[in-house]
């Protein structure tokens, strides 16, 4: 099945990787190719999984302090395959300026949080990203003012 994934495995930055409701709805899908989660804390360094063909993260690097991101890129030009894709989902600022005065709040919210965290300037991404060995290669608007970004590791494609 070209195009799909062979297996799902799902990363949690937290003690236990698997919510009690995760196992129950991952046990009643009765999917295959639905793994366990597994804990995987992006700053450490290998990461605990083998060669993937993809990485999707949701809402990660705004409820995170920058250094995560260039570890995130870091760990993916490790973890992955060549020419894989890095997918972020989450709110973004386009060159300085937030897409919305909802993001703008929300931005702030997050701050008086953890001043570490925030919306993430879509061209600071790239850099970090292109300093990493990735290309954006996409970005897709998506409801609630918030982005769908994919990035693509540099290298031949692999069949």
């Amino acid at each position: 099945m070209a195009g799909y994934a062979r297996a799902f495995e799902a990363g949690r930055y937290a003690e236990s990787a698997e919510s009690f409701e995760d196992a129950a709805w991952r046990a009643a899908a009765r999917l295959p190719n639905i793994r366990k989660p597994i804990v995987l804390d992006v700053l450490a360094f290998p990461w605990p999984v083998a060669e993937v063909d993809a990485i999707v993260c949701a809402n990660l690097i705004h409820i995170a302090p920058w250094p995560v991101v260039p570890a995130l890129f870091a760990g993916a030009r490790v973890a992955l395959r060549a020419s894989g894709p890095v997918y972020l989902y989450g709110a973004y600022s386009i060159e300085g300026r937030h897409t919305a005065p909802s993001n703008a709040a929300f931005d702030r919210a997050l701050r008086a949080h953890d001043p570490r965290w925030g919306v993430r300037d879509l061209a600071e991404v790239e850099r970090v990203a292109g300093d990493e060995g990735f290309d954006l290669v996409e970005t897709v608007e998506m409801p609630a003012n918030n982005l769908s970004v994919v990035f693509r590791k540099r290298g031949p494609a692999v069949s």
